[in-house]
């Protein structure tokens, strides 16, 4: 069962990110597609606030005293999440997705997971990464026929 809940979790955003790319896609010929994003957001946040109560008291107030650092990079985070993708699916494909995916392993499982937190990588993990990177190349030829 070791892999049942990260695999759950992993499909609601899997889900989430559909949604949001199909939403940036139908989204087309605006002016300012960043506009749609900050619309988006006027429904994304008071959902996370309204589900934030079902896991427990949020206590926000100490939250921001004692994560106040990790806050902020992690908004910027959010931020450049939302920036990227929103830029990826209105000027690019749905399917572009793939290079986002795959730099997402380096960035994170990579540089994040295994040299900044130093967390365990094993032969399956650096298998996955090499495959990954295989699929960006595969994308790219794929691209020029």
């Amino acid at each position: 069962m070791k892999i049942f809940e990260p695999l759950l979790f992993a499909t609601i955003a899997s889900i989430g990110n559909a949604m949001f790319a199909l939403g940036q896609k139908k989204a087309i010929g605006l002016e300012n597609p960043l506009a749609f994003v900050v619309l988006t957001l006027i429904i994304a946040l008071p959902l996370t606030m309204l589900f934030t109560e079902y896991l427990g008291n949020p206590n926000y107030n100490l939250i921001v005293k004692k994560y106040n650092l990790w806050i902020i990079i992690s908004g910027i985070g959010l931020f450049l999440i939302y920036i990227g993708l929103n830029l990826l699916y209105s000027k690019g494909s749905a399917t572009s997705y793939i290079l986002y995916a795959t730099i997402s392993i380096i960035t994170t499982s990579i540089i994040l997971g295994g040299i900044i937190l130093k967390e365990d990588l094993n032969i399956y993990h650096w298998s996955s990464i090499c495959i990954s990177i295989i699929a960006i190349i595969l994308f790219s030829i794929g691209n020029k026929v």
